[in-house]
């Protein structure tokens, strides 16, 4: 699935509804070039997201970071973090890209324990994932998955998507997602969303 153009409200959250099926998630192939303004521009949006490199390269800007990604590389990326992304060192990038609503990575029981803490985790912006390491391949090959079962639907298909999903998400926990917040430094996010989009408005100026 190609999203060449998505809206963003006043405040650069992302208005785009990602669901590909009745589930609250959505798959996407993207290529940064083919997006209107030639790039991802700043937003972010409840959904965490998955991202792996296919083809090229690209930079991401990540809340006040920017990272490099190359082929084999991807990122994890919070909830409510700002970010963008544009082809870098004179490449074509194409990615695979999943968006996740936090509410559908486990059961309601568990979500206060294993899921919100980490949303809010400040001092987590991002978490970056190389497939030459065994688990964030582990991710990637849990991506290629729910590909698959989305596009074949096979019988009990979504509690099968449901085991990948929390498969993914045992991974991140296991593998150094650590719950540390910083009131100030959530603050000066949430203050840098309305600052940035006024720079958007009026950077003709």
């Amino acid at each position: 699935m190609n999203n060449h153009h998505f809206l963003i409200d006043y405040n650069l959250k992302e208005l785009t509804e990602h669901s590909t099926t009745t589930w609250s998630i959505a798959l996407y192939h993207t290529k940064i070039c083919d997006h209107r303004s030639g790039h991802i521009p700043l937003h972010w949006h409840d959904e965490f997201q998955f991202v792996f490199i296919l083809e090229g390269e690209a930079e991401f800007h990540i809340n006040e970071e920017t990272i490099c990604l190359k082929e084999v590389d991807g990122v994890f990326i919070n909830s409510g973090c700002l970010h963008m992304a544009k082809d870098a060192n004179g490449t074509t990038c194409t990615y695979l890209c999943l968006n996740v609503s936090p509410h559908f990575i486990t059961a309601n029981e568990l979500f206060t324990t294993f899921v919100h803490p980490y949303m809010h985790a400040s001092q987590t912006p991002y978490i970056l994932l190389n497939r030459k390491d065994h688990w964030p391949n582990h991710i990637y090959q849990c991506i290629q998955t729910i590909q698959r079962l989305i596009d074949e639907t096979p019988a009990y298909y979504e509690l099968e998507l449901n085991i990948q999903l929390i498969t993914m998400w045992k991974c991140l926990l296991q593998n150094g997602f650590q719950i540390k917040y910083d009131a100030r430094q959530h603050d000066k996010n949430e203050r840098m969303k309305p600052m940035l989009n006024w720079i958007h408005q009026h950077y003709h100026e």
